[in-house]
């Protein structure tokens, strides 16, 4: 598992304007980062099931499944004690780590300027 940035693993009181900076708009952040979270994760989940899988085997004796237990029970305390989805993924966003497209406002944005270069086109 890749060493993580240092992130407190607490609520904290945040000023809802600095959520709206990158995009212009609360809500297609809020939007963004539960994307971002649900990737997050996914990203997680896939890595514990992968470190659980390594104790699967068929023929193990009782001491080796007691020891294995133990094993996969602090496996999975370490990730119980990482800071949520949301928390990284909020932390991401706040120091500019998070790319934000919107396809939809680009596509408006390049029919803008192709109506005003035919208006400029036009009028020479």
């Amino acid at each position: 598992m890749e060493e993580k940035k240092k992130i407190i693993n607490t609520t904290i009181t945040r000023n809802t304007a600095d959520f709206s900076n990158q995009t212009g708009n609360i809500y297609e952040t809020v939007a963004m980062l539960t994307k971002r979270a649900n990737q997050i994760a996914a990203e997680e989940k896939k890595e514990l099931h992968s470190r659980i899988d390594d104790f699967r085997s068929n023929n193990d004796s009782a001491d080796e499944m007691m020891f294995e237990n133990r094993e996969q029970i602090e496996i999975v305390r370490r990730y119980e004690q990482m800071p949520k989805p949301t928390l990284e993924a909020t932390e991401e966003y706040l120091e500019g780590g998070i790319y934000y497209r919107n396809p939809a406002k680009e596509d408006k944005q390049d029919a803008k300027f192709e109506a005003m270069e035919d208006e400029v086109i036009n009028a020479n």
